[in-house]
């Protein structure tokens, strides 16, 4: 885990790209592998999605990948499960309006814990800011098949709305490509959350370095 919360302007930096894993994406590759490779390309941030792999499965895969990122100098977040981050000593969890509340999980981890909300509404991302989540994952950004239950696709005015008014930094997500991530970032969003725009790519490494280039081509 981080020493201490990151710096706003840091953390901005250190959300321009979150590589969400998928193994049914992943193929028959090794997730590790694809991450890895992402990692190399110099993803700043990884999160755990794992919903059907035994416990003890996804806590070895999660152990995997938190000595990856640390090694890396890089994020780790757990998609949902505040027990298995803390666990493994991850840097933070995704909670979304189906798990743990904000102010719950807040009141249970140590101060320096990140902890990002899913939201695509100014007002609920407003209250779970207040609640004490560091940021906001916003989306469905645009159609997605990748989550069966990310609900409405609220396109790029939907995403900046929540921009303008969240109050912490935001992160799109939901459909983003590396041609997509230009307009995801020309919102002011601080970064890209990418599920099969990494995990499917043949070339893991090369779309990661693509999403990163569009952040550093994104206007101040």
């Amino acid at each position: 885990m981080t020493s201490g919360p990151p710096a706003p302007n840091d953390l901005a930096r250190r959300l321009r790209l979150i590589v969400i894993t998928d193994r049914a994406l992943a193929g028959s590759r090794n997730v590790a592998d694809i991450v890895g490779a992402a990692l190399r390309a110099g993803a700043p941030a990884v999160q755990l999605r794992e919903k059907s792999l035994p416990p003890r499965e996804t806590l070895r895969l999660a152990r995997r990948l938190r000595a990856d990122t640390e090694a890396a100098g890089s994020l780790f977040f757990v998609n949902d499960n505040v027990d298995l981050a803390l666990a493994v000593g991850a840097d933070g969890v995704h909670l979304g309006p189906g798990d743990l509340p904000v102010a719950a999980a807040r009141r249970i981890t140590p101060p320096d814990f990140l902890i990002g909300y899913s939201a695509d509404d100014v007002a609920v991302a407003r209250a779970a800011v207040a609640d004490g989540a560091n940021y906001i994952g916003c989306g469905t950004v645009f159609p997605t098949r990748t989550k069966p239950d990310a609900g409405t696709t609220i396109g790029l005015d939907g995403l900046a709305a929540v921009v303008r008014g969240a109050g912490a930094p935001v992160v799109g997500i939901g459909g983003i490509t590396a041609q997509r991530a230009r307009h995801a970032f020309g919102t002011g969003a601080v970064g890209c959350a990418v599920v099969s725009a990494v995990m499917a790519h043949p070339d893991p490494a090369r779309a990661a370095e693509e999403v990163l280039r569009a952040a550093s081509e994104a206007p101040a």
